[in-house]
């Protein structure tokens, strides 16, 4: 089953801790984006490209892409 491509803002990541927030561009809604889940590394503010997957405390992104 391909997932659907959703789109959005690094709103928060902490390379420390690995772990951080993207905030989608059409809902608004926050996801939360753990470090095992990128393809590229992340900034904040970066313009990314990411699927959702049901994870242990909730929805988190996954395969997350920068946008270029």
């Amino acid at each position: 089953m391909q997932q659907q491509k959703i789109t959005g803002t690094v709103k928060f990541f902490n390379e420390g801790k690995g772990f951080g927030f993207i905030k989608h561009d059409d809902s608004g809604q926050e996801t939360f984006v753990h470090v095992s889940g990128l393809k590229d590394q992340v900034r904040e503010n970066d313009r990314v490209e990411f699927e959702m997957e049901q994870g242990k405390k909730g929805m988190n992104a996954v395969n997350v892409r920068v946008l270029r």
